[in-house]
């Protein structure tokens, strides 16, 4: 007969919640956010284009998509103590071969180990670790991680151009490497202390080999992949657009900006959104996404108006990533969660790394912005409504 392990006490779930937020803001700061401030200066000293640079960029997360999944199966074995931790050391190397690369080759086998860290460090193993350790009360630190997380960007891309300013880009990677390892490995390796709980049972019938193969399931993954796809599209050509509806750079840039404040607005909501049932939340949630960006694309003014609707923009982008959180155990409970997760997550990560291309491809092939906008949002239609078919069977109904 087998003894269930013992959960954490509240004081542990308090550490392990506090220990990710710390690692995800530093995480995402260094392999994620510092890239965009650091990819000009890049391209300006070693003569690689920026999408040269950016293509390395986004193999790199294109990496971490294909190995979230075998990350997922092992998290659900043995919890995340020691596959984060390994992949905070790994990162170390990662981020100074960035640095020191003399080459394009090199700095793509650079990025590609950046891809195997961002793997086992980024939301994913993260989210799977509260929904694991959290149990019925996983939204409440799923939020909370996600607000917090949301500042990465705050922190460490003034911090990175800072840094750029007295050091050059190289240098300035090989400071960030040392931030990265001195907070996530120790952060890792004595914050995620403690017994990996049993699972939920989960509330529907199947095994995950049908599970993943099943209808809901396969809806899901694609209703997913092409929302993260609008809503990436939108973050990076929402500037462009607003210029080109006669904003100046600076208030193009606070519109954006004002949309970060947007989404952490809508991250806070998100408990009440979790009362609906997962497919109607589901449905909502993505044809708000549709409408905003329709919004941004359809309106030529005035300027308060364009600021309102980025806002409401930035917070269907704040709730969408909370919904992915939440879509595995909503349905099929935690058992499977890592696994599930990362098989759900490995589109929408992939389609994070190529909306940026694909957006300002589309643009030119379109003509312009806006027509841009009206075709994302036309996808987050059919994500919106391939998400109506996501619901699924529970056991004794």
């Amino acid at each position: 007969m087998s003894i269930a392990a013992p959960e954490l006490s509240p004081a542990g779930l308090r550490r392990v919640l506090a220990v990710l937020c710390v690692t995800e803001v530093t995480s995402w700061g260094v392999l994620y956010y510092a890239f965009p401030v650091l990819a000009p200066s890049i391209a300006a000293d070693t003569g690689w284009s920026v999408g040269e640079t950016t293509a390395a960029f986004s193999l790199g997360l294109v990496v971490s998509a294909l190995l979230g999944i075998p990350a997922g199966r092992l998290l659900d074995r043995r919890g995340p103590r020691v596959l984060m931790a390994t992949c905070s050391a790994l990162a170390v190397p990662a981020v100074a071969g960035i640095a020191l690369a003399g080459s394009l080759p090199l700095f793509f086998a650079a990025w590609v180990l950046a891809g195997v860290a961002m793997a086992g460090t980024l939301y994913p193993p993260a989210f799977a670790a509260l929904t694991r350790w959290w149990g019925s009360r996983r939204v409440t630190a799923l939020t909370t991680l996600t607000l917090l997380a949301g500042l990465s960007s705050t922190v460490f891309a003034p911090l990175t151009a800072t840094l750029l300013g007295h050091l050059g880009w190289r240098d300035t990677y090989l400071v960030l490497a040392v931030v990265l390892g001195v907070i996530t490995i120790p952060a890792h390796l004595l914050g995620l202390r403690g017994p990996w709980p049993a699972a939920e049972p989960s509330p529907a019938t199947g095994t995950p080999d049908s599970i993943v193969r099943s209808r809901p399931f396969v809806l899901l993954v694609v209703a997913v992949g092409l929302g993260a796809f609008t809503a990436f599209a939108v973050v990076v050509n929402q500037v462009p657009l607003l210029i080109d509806r006669g904003l100046s750079t600076t208030a193009a840039a606070w519109a954006l900006g004002l949309g970060g404040i947007g989404q952490v607005l809508g991250r806070l909501g998100y408990g009440r959104l979790a009362a609906i049932a997962p497919r109607p939340r589901a449905v909502l949630v993505l044809g708000v996404m549709a409408l905003t960006t329709a919004g941004l694309g359809l309106l030529p003014g005035p300027v308060g108006l364009l600021v309102a609707v980025a806002m409401l923009t930035g917070a269907a982008r704040g709730v969408f990533t909370l919904l992915q959180a939440t879509a595995v155990s909503d349905r099929w409970g935690t058992e499977h969660y890592g696994r599930l997760g990362g098989i759900l997550s490995a589109p929408a990560m992939v389609a994070t790394a190529v909306a940026p291309w694909a957006g300002a491809v589309l643009a030119g092939a379109l003509g312009g912005y806006p027509a841009l906008f009206l075709l994302l949002a036309a996808v987050a239609v059919v994500a919106a409504l391939l998400a109506a078919g996501t619901g699924v069977e529970h056991r004794g109904s």
